[in-house]
């Protein structure tokens, strides 16, 4: 699939009624993914490209009716869907472009961001505009429920040496975007990978 803007809300788009449906074993590896985070009551998180939300409520349950939680996504059909689920009741939505965010600088104390490493349009940029929203020393967790080999194997598909999500490759564009990765986890049952963000 593209990662052209345009092209990931079409993809987006029409899959985001059944969303939901086609993935509904997902929930133990969220929480496993945001209780890596680290995140105390009163924190302020974003969701990055949070579909119909699924992480919503666990980062809800993270942060504390004290904290914020914000869930932003490029298709408007995603976030219709993350309302319907009523998981606008566990934080904001936003319809946003994560490589714009209408958000000030250091605002949040960390992001979570689903499957969204590989729909981004330009990595490092889009990388740093996460950076600018985070507070020095905040997290980034890229996750999947899945890990690289079995997401693959779910599309018919091999792991190529270009895969952004390769530590090898990820590593070094987190670093010129902001971030100093602090663990990788690439796992069939779950896919993490954890950074800081730099001062």
């Amino acid at each position: 699939m593209s990662d052209d803007p345009k092209d990931v809300q079409e993809f987006f788009g029409a899959r985001a009624a059944d969303w939901d449906s086609r993935f509904p074993d997902d929930g133990p590896a969220y929480e496993r993914g945001v209780a890596a985070i680290g995140l105390r009551h009163g924190d302020r998180v974003l969701d990055a490209g949070c579909g119909t939300g699924r992480a919503l409520p666990v980062l809800r349950a993270a942060v504390g009716s004290e904290g914020t939680v914000l869930g932003a996504d490029l298709t408007p059909a995603m976030l219709h869907e993350a309302v319907r689920a009523g998981r606008d009741a566990a934080g904001s939505l936003l319809l946003a472009d994560v490589g714009r965010l209408p958000l000030h600088d250091g605002v949040l104390d960390a992001v979570f961001g689903a499957g969204l490493i590989s729909h981004l349009p330009e990595p490092a940029a889009n990388l740093r505009e996460l950076a600018r929203v985070v507070r020095p020393g905040g997290h980034l967790a890229l996750f999947h429920p899945i890990g690289r080999k079995a997401l693959a194997a779910r599309r018919g598909r091999r792991i190529t040496p270009d895969d952004l999500r390769a530590e090898p490759n990820l590593r070094p564009l987190l670093a010129g975007s902001g971030w100093r990765m602090i663990s990788y986890v690439d796992e069939d049952a779950q896919f993490l990978a954890l950074s800081v963000r730099e001062v």
